[in-house]
């Protein structure tokens, strides 16, 4: 299969999976997509579901990569990647959650980031060093840097706005060492992921440098998200007997979200899907108005969504053929203040003795008022923001043994501004 940025409407310019994903970003500056969307077999993608998550995530990486990559091997890398339960669970009167926070690094970017990490490995590396070069608002950046620790010919930098994300994400980052090289920068998320899309638009230094990204921006990033929808669809099935669920996506960056919409063009009977966001309502107001004001992002108690020019947004355009009447038509969104993230976090502990994460919490929100049958995906396990969760509560929330062995580590992050010519000098050094 090829691949084409959003941004060449005739298709003029196909790229293999392999350059596609070392390019990251099109030369244009827009997202690859693929050159078709291919569909599921409901039946086959039920079966394999019924055996195990990884059988279903490999039938459907067949439908996109058979071509490029070797069937054989994926399923083998799948099967060790997801060992970890992907359940769906009854939260409250007839709400429910696809918990996503099972992984290695207790979020839902071990799916995409753990996929990345192994398909890199079957494509082959070129001749030079690779960078992966990513920019994180929280999770993301400890997904990728566990999903390519130690991978031999690979340095990971990760660019996260100091201060403004939880201690344990940070620690997740900084306390590997190795090829693991974390950047705190002196501004926000946006202009963390402004700094890497600046890079990659830089054609003479990727002339020097091999450069790639493993933001959602990254087909291999975005592609696998698309899978756990297919299997929490076939679990709520068969827990409720509904048939189209509508499905609640906490969103920042909405690769996420993109990915879900992708799913349902694949042929996953989904009614619709709900854009769940923070302060940070630049696609809920898009879906009200029809005006996108991408704008400085706020900081709010669920800080990996804390984004104001998402950038997979484009993406979410691309797939309904670049109408945003379209683009509105399918989704429905909702804010979420603070005080309502705390509340939320406080009534599911109180009532249902549920510990809820804050993104997670926006989800559930949005899930209550739109009061549709479905299901709303939980992004984080609660330990990673004990602080918020402990200061609503009062209740302390214990680590995983995966996480707190990371706190007692010795932590290492370089200061960087928000400066292009300072990220060229730190990544041409490595």
């Amino acid at each position: 299969m090829n691949w084409f940025s959003t941004r060449d409407r005739e298709r003029k310019n196909g790229y293999t999976l392999r350059d596609a994903a070392m390019m990251g970003l099109a030369p244009d500056g827009g997202l690859f997509v693929p050159e078709r969307i291919p569909a599921i077999d409901l039946a086959e993608a039920e079966r394999r579901a019924g055996g195990s998550y990884a059988s279903l995530a490999s039938y459907l990486a067949d439908l996109f990569f058979a071509g490029d990559l070797d069937s054989g091997a994926v399923r083998r890398e799948l099967d060790s990647l997801y060992e970890f339960p992907v359940p769906l669970r009854r939260v409250g009167r007839g709400r429910y959650t696809l918990e996503l926070f099972h992984g290695p690094t207790c979020a839902f970017k071990d799916f995409g980031a753990g996929f990345m990490g192994r398909m890199v490995g079957l494509l082959g590396r070129p001749e030079e060093r690779l960078v992966i070069l990513t920019a994180t608002s929280g999770d993301t950046g400890s997904a990728v840097a566990h999903g390519f620790y130690n991978v031999p010919g690979v340095d990971v930098v990760v660019l996260y706005p100091e201060g403004k994300i939880s201690r344990l994400q940070e620690c997740q980052m900084t306390a590997l060492g190795g090829n693991i090289h974390p950047l705190r920068v002196a501004g926000t998320f946006d202009d963390c992921q402004r700094l890497v899309k600046e890079l990659f638009a830089d054609e003479a230094f990727r002339r020097r440098r091999c450069v790639t990204s493993a933001n959602s921006i990254n087909l291999l990033r975005w592609i696998p998200q698309a899978f756990y929808y297919v299997y929490g669809y076939f679990l709520w099935r068969r827990e409720t007997g509904g048939e189209c669920p509508t499905i609640v996506v906490p969103s920042g960056n909405y690769g996420n979200l993109a990915a879900g919409m992708l799913a349902r063009r694949m042929g996953l009977p989904v009614e619709g899907f709900v854009a769940a966001s923070n302060l940070n309502d630049v696609v809920p107001e898009f879906l009200e108005t029809g005006v996108y004001r991408p704008r400085p992002s706020v900081q709010t108690p669920a800080s990996a969504m804390d984004v104001g020019a998402p950038s997979n947004f484009e993406r979410m355009l691309w797939l309904c053929g670049g109408d945003p009447e379209a683009l509105r038509a399918e989704l429905t969104g909702y804010r979420c203040d603070n005080a309502e993230i705390r509340r939320t976090i406080d009534a599911l502990y109180e009532r249902c003795g549920y510990l809820s994460d804050p993104h997670s919490a926006v989800g559930y929100a949005a899930s209550v008022a739109v009061g549709k049958p479905g299901f709303y995906l939980s992004t984080a396990h609660p330990a990673k923001f004990g602080e918020v969760i402990s200061a609503v509560t009062g209740r302390r929330v214990s680590l995983p043994e995966r996480l707190e062995v990371l706190t007692r580590r010795k932590q290492h992050s370089d200061p960087l501004a928000v400066d292009l010519a300072a990220l060229e000098e730190f990544v041409e050094k490595l």
